[in-house]
């Protein structure tokens, strides 16, 4: 493997099976693709397992001489970037060193951007692209499916909008097809340096909607609060697990001497926080669940004073259905009455397990599990739905 083509060995992992939604390449193991959350070996001629120098050309490869990606894996150890194969599909990559050689992860790019329905999430998110101003957040584990949900949305104006949409991403994932939109694509690391620096350029650059793959500082959370109270649609991802902990992230990055004023201007600003956890199905598969805030007189009450006995984000979701809001639990339940999920795995999943157990109980279900933590300790749904949710 001294001299190789690269695109012959993604080719041939790319169609080893069906719902391949990774390409894992590390020392010391042969080529592996990921599927439904599940490592498999790949079987490539001249590659029993990978050594140190095989990986390192893979890593060259795909760089392509691009100093600039190259200078920061030497100076981080790692970096991301995005790769195309011919004809077959778009990769996001990540490249990173460990015990002194290189590891690569390719994950799959769809090449139809999906729709809302394609992805089976509720169909009331459909409404966040009727929005004008303000900011929207998708959230969740890395590999929920927030990307692949925001493409979806974007693609939803694109065809039916003529308006300017900039992206801000690291690396750049879906291509939007020319339809009603005007969509300007820019890179980290390529097109601008940080996300903040776009971001802020953005606001000079005449758009209606602007896309911030992911927000990472203090700087970006403060630029895109000030784009949305300026007239635009801001919309975004963050990793966290639920509302609640989306408020207390956007909070927790600014001095404690700002609480305040953070709390007010996002609280004014808000439209939609969209939780996303990805849960195994009956039957195989993966489905994305999700937790719905939207901005009324009483969210934005309770983000702006802070959360109280009776008085929680929880409780305004729980009483919000007919606006188009839920909980991560109401969901599971929903689920797991329809026979979508199997009782100890919804339980597993649950925000409050011991909650939702008493609740489907007390409706005549027999759960047969042990006690479950709640879902800091459940098992991670870091993985991928298989086909259509990548990321």
């Amino acid at each position: 493997m001294a001299y190789f083509d690269l695109n012959p060995l993604l080719a041939t992992m790319l169609e080893s099976a069906a719902g391949v939604s990774d390409l894992n390449l590390s020392v010391g193991k042969p080529p592996q693709v990921e599927i439904e959350g599940r490592l498999q070996p790949v079987s490539y001629a001249g590659i029993e397992k990978l050594a140190p120098y095989q990986t390192e050309l893979v890593a060259t490869r795909l760089l392509r001489g691009r100093r600039d990606l190259t200078e920061r894996l030497l100076r981080y150890g790692s970096v991301d970037l995005s790769y195309s194969l011919a004809q077959k599909t778009r990769f996001r990559v990540n490249i990173f060193s460990q015990r002194g050689s290189y590891s690569v992860v390719l994950r799959v790019i769809p090449n139809k951007i999906p729709t809302v329905e394609d992805l089976g999430i509720p169909p009331q998110l459909n409404e966040i692209t009727q929005e004008r101003t303000g900011i929207v957040l998708v959230t969740g584990p890395t590999g929920s499916g927030k990307s692949t949900t925001l493409a979806a949305l974007l693609n939803k104006m694109n065809r039916e909008q003529a308006i300017h949409i900039i992206t801000i991403e690291d690396p750049i994932e879906y291509l939007y097809p020319t339809m009603q939109a005007t969509i300007n694509q820019r890179e980290v690391g390529a097109d601008t340096e940080t996300f903040a620096l776009a971001l802020r350029a953005a606001l000079r650059q005449a758009p209606k909607v602007i896309l911030v793959g992911e927000m990472r500082d203090t700087e970006t959370i403060n630029t895109a609060l000030e784009a949305s109270e300026t007239g635009h649609l801001v919309l975004s991802t963050l990793h966290t697990i639920d509302a609640s902990k989306t408020i207390d992230r956007i909070v927790g990055v600014f001095p404690k001497n700002e609480e305040r004023q953070i709390r007010t201007r996002f609280a004014q600003s808000f439209k939609w926080i969209v939780s996303q956890r990805l849960i195994p199905k009956q039957g195989g598969g993966r489905m994305a669940v999700c937790e719905i805030l939207r901005g009324t007189s009483r969210t934005r009450d309770y983000i702006r004073e802070g959360e109280k006995e009776g008085k929680s984000l929880l409780d305004a979701m729980e009483d919000g259905a007919l606006e188009g809001m839920q909980t991560f639990d109401s969901e599971l339940k929903r689920l797991i009455e329809a026979g979508a999920l199997d009782i100890e795995t919804g339980i597993s999943y649950a925000s409050n397990s011991a909650n939702l157990k008493l609740r489907l109980s007390m409706e005549g279900s027999q759960p047969e599990t042990g006690e479950a933590g709640d879902i800091e300790s459940a098992p991670a749904a870091e993985t991928e739905m298989d086909n259509l949710i990548e990321r």
